[in-house]
């Protein structure tokens, strides 16, 4: 009989989770909430390792593979599974706290039990007693955070912010986030019982104890998980009880819960029917409500509303701190494609506006084009509109949120607190506009 060798399990999920994203271009997310995936058969414990030491090698990829590339006298062959358990192994031995001999045998352990691999099992046990040995020497690799970021960004995020932002961008990436939630009310009340702080801008952050599902609130539905930024689109639509309130691209439904909780007569629009039910379940959850549309948002019609939200779909360059693999999985044909998708949805959304109502856009992008580049446009092809400014107070005194024409835009190097995982937000996008009566 076979006795499970302890932590094999947790690692071999966690290099099965890198490989997904770096040889099939699968979301991480899309990974971790397979019910038949990776992390499906182990244990809450392994499943939060297992989450860790992949975040870890996707958050310094590029810091990693040179280090591992120090040590190798030919290029790795990307097909099979070698990179990515030198990549797990090395993350533990740089980049957590994990003793070396463990990070270095279980490697060695996933090694042996992978056909492909096998015949390298001395090469892996070298390399990464060797990152052990001499990780005082690999400063050039593990010190600047550019290394961290695909070169087609890096030269994006210069030319658009300059290239002291962008290096802080970068760095702000590096830490894995803490954990944001909005409330459904007494934000006060749910920061004392969670140990948690409240953010100017009224947004709820801690360091987790254990998985979200079992926090105090959760299953009560008291509050949602939301990040800082991602909660500030549809505190700008400023809806009232009894309002109409379209929101477009609307799961998984953070949004749809602060337009709902505020009283007001909620669409939710998508075209993922699966994602719509997943907004529907949260929403029960929180005793909140919302009627639910099926359809493509380019497509759909309805009487005008008092105010729309669109929060469009994009290349979440804004997100990396959160989702690691956005920067290995996209590129910079597709910030084009979705470019021209949100210029159409747009169009569709401004539409839906009744004379003297709000619309609302957000995205979750750093790129311009995704963002300031997309209303200058606009307000161009539609003269019925005109921009509502934002004023600093709806954004919690947070100046540096604040855009010269009155539009949001936050980076992850904002709201700094200290310490680097109680710190910074999403990269977004954020433009409040108005139908001329």
């Amino acid at each position: 009989m076979n006795v499970p060798i302890p932590g094999l399990a947790a690692r071999r999920a966690a290099t099965s989770l890198v490989h997904g994203v770096l040889q099939r271009g699968r979301p991480l997310d899309e990974a971790l909430d397979d019910p038949k995936g990776p992390l499906a058969a182990l244990d809450a414990r392994d499943r939060a390792l297992s989450r860790a030491i992949a975040g870890a090698s996707l958050r310094r990829l590029g810091s990693l593979r040179g280090a591992i590339k120090k040590f190798l006298r030919k290029p790795l062959d990307p097909r099979g599974a070698l990179e990515s358990i030198l990549l797990t192994g090395a993350a533990q031995i740089l980049l957590m706290d994990v003793p070396d001999h463990t990070a270095v045998d279980l490697a060695v352990e996933q090694t042996n039990h992978d056909r492909a691999a096998k015949p390298f099992a001395p090469l892996v046990n070298a390399v990464l007693r060797n990152i052990a040995r001499e990780r005082e020497s690999l400063g050039e690799f593990l010190d600047d955070p550019s290394r961290d970021v695909p070169q087609w960004l890096d030269d994006r995020r210069i030319k658009a912010w300059g290239p002291e932002t962008a290096k802080a961008i970068a760095a702000a990436e590096r830490a894995e986030p803490a954990l944001d939630i909005t409330a459904k009310s007494d934000a006060i009340e749910w920061a004392q019982k969670l140990n948690a702080e409240i953010l100017p801008t009224g947004t709820i952050r801690l360091l987790p104890d254990g998985p979200v599902p079992e926090l105090p609130g959760f299953n009560d539905g008291a509050w949602w998980v939301q990040d800082a930024a991602a909660a500030l689109p549809a505190k700008l639509v400023k809806a009232k009880a009894g309002q109409r309130v379209a929101d477009l691209c609307a799961a998984p439904g953070g949004k749809t819960a602060q337009l709902a909780a505020s009283g007001a007569d909620v669409v939710a629009v998508d075209r993922s029917a699966p994602r719509l039910r997943r907004l529907t379940e949260n929403l029960k959850r929180l005793g909140l409500s919302a009627q639910t549309v099926t359809a493509d948002a380019t497509q759909f019609k309805a009487e005008p509303f008092d105010a729309v939200l669109l929060d469009a779909p994009c290349s979440a360059t804004g997100t990396i701190r959160r989702h690691p693999d956005v920067a290995w999985l996209k590129g910079p044909e597709d910030i084009e494609k979705l470019a021209a998708l949100q210029a159409r949805l747009l169009d569709a959304a401004a539409d839906l506006v009744k004379p003297g109502g709000v619309l609302v856009y957000s995205t979750c992008s750093l790129e311009p084009e995704e963002g300031e580049g997309q209303i200058a446009a606009l307000l161009k092809r539609r003269p019925d509109l005109e921009r509502d400014p934002v004023s600093v107070e709806e954004l919690g005194g947070q100046t540096e949120f604040l855009t010269a024409l009155g539009e949001v835009r936050t980076l992850p190097c904002h709201l700094a607190r200290g310490e680097p995982r109680l710190s910074g937000l999403d990269g977004f996008y954020a433009a409040r506009l108005r139908r001329r009566p």
